[in-house]
């Protein structure tokens, strides 16, 4: 905003040197007087065209044609100023007493074109060619290099300002300016007020600068401001300079859509999902702006989109990338969208593959937004995937890579520790090292896998790594290890013991359910593909050993349970049937494998399941075996008679 300012100084300059030659020449000699004086006080030439001439109702004053300063001999950009035209009111009382004081300045449509080179040399340092007049209003003061001057009311109709940076590439277009000042003392307050467009969107401002001599040499000065910035807001009361850029107070903003913020400085769009800011940042708190760029908050309050939490940081940009170090107290924060692609079967690219996952791109370039370490203490978080309760997690991001402790995590009824990292450097993988206990399965498999099979809490202990653009390559590429143990709970829609008891396979779908006591297991992950040989279950009625393959990548399950029904109260005898599972997981196929049964019921098992067999044959074939007749014999009996029936229609 100090650019601004000295822009203003610069016409006032102007009407200094327009308003001493009117009171010591006539009219014609104006602009050659005024065009040599400030020469003189700048080193730069200017220019005016047309008429000047004095005015002397309503107000006695000096009014010009066309004004042009020129610009620094470094710049290729045209003139440093052009305008319409001034309007230049002189105090007469001031004059009378043989002082000139400056009392209204109009500015008609100007264009001011400030710019910084490389090394940080702005085209408004001026190299003065001899020294100004020794009145009051020529001195140079605190003002940075500006002469001092009072202004009961200066105006810019119409303006326009751009502002160019050759170090950062920054380019800015502030257009439509109207404007006012008012300075009764130099050293003292001034109060502002403009409304432009900055880069076609709309720019408002209003406020009071308490020391505006100390303010334009870049000083820290008490500062009452109010801007508005297309649809965001930012309030403040505080201490703010320029030289260095430096603040402390208390601050209120509201942004809105931080992307088309960003865009009406010439800046490229924050890539952050939702609930990182996204579409709205609102802040509030005391804040410190240090000399080096750096930005405290104390007794902060945040909301970034629809998450809300309390917050005492700094922010920083020593890479160049902001960096955020922060403790974070939040209630319910909702980042889904961290871990959301694309809905499934919405076709093409961001559809499904074969097995059902998503093949979406996985959009991770939120994890490159910033960088550093916060402090997290959470009532709720939702990751999309995953929903943790009460938690307490640190959070550190360095150039893409996120890791994420667990300290204290309550999850689908249990408590979780453990790591997790995400990586975006290259590519996208994302690790897991993690101990679980008393979650509950159900809810969680529903979550990861949507599958609702398995209601139980568990133990589990597990490292996990994956890598891939997608959901899909994630899962095919899936490695680790891990094991668990589950307490009492049920297999849904699968009657191990109506099974074992009837050998019938219709006991599964729907209603059917197998109650166990306990259920322990290890198992390995090699691309996308968990194998497992140690299984056991125990249950009420049954004790089972179970081996096999999950193909996560795939969807899909190859795996045999091999129960025994217990035969006496004493856990002895009964019949060992092994029970294959096998097919995709929407559609699972239950088989038994009738060579492999075994136990001191082996024959009355293989009788019965001969004798429904033989039923269903007969009932399909429609014979009705005699007495003493097998189904087989039967069967030849009738295809005897067919073959009988056939041959006499032939000769007929």
């Amino acid at each position: 905003m100090r650019w601004l300012f000295r822009a203003l100084a610069l016409i006032v300059l102007i009407a200094l040197c327009l308003g001493g030659a009117l009171v010591m020449l006539p009219t014609t000699k104006i602009a050659q007087i005024a065009e040599a004086r400030f020469e003189a006080a700048t080193g730069r030439k200017l220019t005016i065209t047309g008429s000047v001439h004095a005015s002397f109702w309503p107000q006695l004053g000096v009014r010009t044609g066309p004004v042009e300063i020129a610009n620094a001999d470094w710049s290729k950009d045209g003139p440093m100023l052009s305008a319409k035209g001034l309007q230049i009111g002189i105090d007469p009382g001031a004059l009378i007493g043989g002082a000139i004081r400056v009392s209204k300045v109009t500015i008609l449509s100007p264009n001011i074109l400030l710019e910084r080179r490389k090394d940080g040399t702005g085209n408004w340092q001026f190299t003065p060619k001899a020294s100004t007049s020794s009145t009051k209003q020529a001195q140079p003061s605190a003002g940075g290099g500006v002469s001092a001057f009072s202004l009961d009311k200066g105006e810019i109709r119409d303006g326009s300002v751009t502002w160019i940076d050759r170090a950062s590439g920054q380019h800015l277009a502030l257009t439509g300016i109207d404007a006012s000042l008012a300075l009764p003392d130099f050293t003292g307050p001034a109060n502002v007020s403009l409304t432009g467009k900055l880069n076609g969107k709309a720019v408002k401002a209003k406020g009071t600068l308490g020391a505006f001599a100390s303010f334009l040499a870049g000083d820290a000065v008490p500062t009452d401001l109010a801007l508005t910035l297309d649809t965001s807001s930012i309030d403040f009361k505080g201490s703010f300079g320029t030289s260095p850029l430096a603040a402390k107070g208390a601050l209120s903003a509201d942004l809105k859509e931080p992307a088309a913020l960003a865009a009406m400085f010439g800046q490229p769009a924050p890539d952050l999902p939702k609930g990182l800011g996204r579409d709205t940042i609102a802040a509030k708190g005391d804040v410190t702006l240090g000399a080096n760029g750096t930005l405290q908050m104390r007794g902060g309050q945040l909301t970034l989109d629809d998450n809300a939490m309390r917050i005492a940081g700094d922010l920083s940009f020593a890479t160049g990338r902001p960096r955020i170090d922060a403790q974070i107290d939040a209630g319910a924060l909702d980042l889904s969208a961290l871990g959301r692609s694309e809905p499934r079967g919405s076709g093409g690219a961001s559809g499904s593959g074969p097995s059902g996952w998503s093949t979406a791109p996985i959009d991770a370039s939120g994890l490159r937004a910033l960088d550093g370490k916060i402090a997290l203490t959470a009532n709720s978080i939702d990751l999309g995937a995953t929903k943790l309760g009460p938690t307490k997690a640190q959070v550190s991001l360095d150039n893409g890579r996120a890791v994420v402790d667990l300290r204290q995590v309550s999850a689908y009824g249990g408590d979780v520790t453990g790591q997790v990292v995400a990586n975006a450097r290259s590519g996208f993988s994302a690790s897991a090292d993690l101990a679980a206990k008393g979650i509950s399965m159900q809810p969680l498999l529903s979550d990861l896998a949507d599958f609702k099979r398995l209601d139980a809490k568990a133990d589990l202990k597990v490292n996990l790594l994956a890598s891939g653009n997608s959901e899909a390559a994630l899962m095919r590429s899936l490695s680790g290890s891990g094991n668990l143990a589950f307490g009492k709970g049920a297999l849904e829609g699968l009657d191990l013991v109506g099974m074992l008891r009837t050998l019938d396979l219709n006991y599964v779908g729907k209603g059917a359910k197998t109650i166990f006591d306990k259920i322990t297991a290890s198992f390995n992950i090699a691309n996308g593909v968990l194998s497992n040989d140690d299984l056991t279950f125990n249950a009420p009625l049954l004790s089972a050993a179970g081996k096999g393959r999950v193909d996560i990548g795939a969807q899909s399950l190859d795996y045999t349970v091999t129960p025994t029904a217990l035969g006496n109260s004493s856990g002895t005898g009964g019949v060992t049937v092994p029970l294959t599972i096998k097919g995709p997981w929407a559609k699972l196929k239950y088989g038994v494998d009738v060579k492999a049964i075994s136990g001191d019921k082996v024959d009355a098992a293989k009788k019965t399941l001969k004798q429904k067999a033989d039923a269903e044959i007969a009932k399909k074939l429609g014979i009705s075996p005699q007495d003493g007749q097998s189904t087989e014999d039967a069967a030849k009996q009738k295809l005897k008679e067919e073959a009988a029936k056939g041959l006499l229609k032939l000769f007929k």
